[in-house]
């Protein structure tokens, strides 16, 4: 498994550098790219991939098209679902490249790629509750090194992992879900790469920012320094590593 090397910003203009001022010789931070292919660039096969988004909303569907472009494969996916009509997520299982996929709401009405894919066999499902979801993600930003949680005790989910009587209720321990990548959407950016989010699209990105080894981020806006009011400001710039404006 590569090591944080594969998220180094590479020293070339518009692909998330590292400049030195001419003025005052020290460094400057950017890690705005020019593309979404530029982005992606690097996401390596067998890579654990975090990817935002409730449904549609807060999907990072141009991030999601440029790496199924890029080629990667035998990919571990965590999302919240598992894709909805062809496009977006769905689009990246129908290419087969998906080894695993870690969601808490696979199927519903339009889940058919991944319906297919699963009865064929073509893909693992690890399903999760999604309030240990979420705090599995957090407890990989947050250094901790896992949890107890009543949900899923004595079910079929919790087979196979630590379980404890505290206080005479049943607990399951859960470990926290590290990842190489993770491909997010956010509203706002400055060239730090602090965001800020547009309402429910903000959902698990904050999160999955924290819990990956390399965040990239696809923003509507990108604006100048100090614009972005700090009590605003949802992920600070020291959780991201690339940002391109789609």
């Amino acid at each position: 498994m590569p090591g944080d090397s594969f998220c180094a910003p590479r020293l070339a203009a518009g692909s998330g550098t590292c400049q030195t001022s001419t003025r005052t010789g020290t460094q400057v931070i950017n890690k705005l790219f020019d593309s979404v292919e530029a982005a992606v660039a690097g996401i390596h096969d067998g890579a654990t991939i975090l990817i935002g988004g409730f449904g549609m909303a807060g999907m990072p569907a141009e991030l999601i098209d440029a790496l199924i472009a890029q080629g990667a494969r035998d990919l571990t996916i965590v999302n919240n679902n598992a894709g909805n009509g062809d496009t977006g997520l769905a689009a990246l299982l129908k290419t087969k490249r998906v080894r695993k996929i870690i969601c808490s709401f696979p199927r519903q009405t339009d889940s058919y790629v991944f319906d297919s894919l699963y009865h064929a066999g073509e893909i693992e499902l690890e399903l999760v509750p999604q309030g240990n979801l979420a705090e599995r993600i957090r407890a990989a930003g947050a250094g901790i090194g896992g949890f107890f949680t009543r949900t899923a005790y004595g079910t079929p989910l919790a087979e196979g992992k630590e379980t404890r009587i505290i206080d005479g209720q049943g607990y399951v321990f859960e470990k926290p879900i590290h990842a190489d990548f993770a491909l997010i959407k956010a509203d706002k950016a400055d060239r730090w790469g602090n965001l800020t989010y547009r309402k429910t699209a903000r959902n698990f990105g904050p999160i999955m920012a924290m819990a990956a080894k390399c965040p990239i981020v696809q923003v509507s806006h990108v604006v100048e320094l100090g614009e972005l009011d700090p009590e605003h400001i949802v992920t600070p710039g020291l959780f991201v590593k690339r940002v391109v404006k789609v």
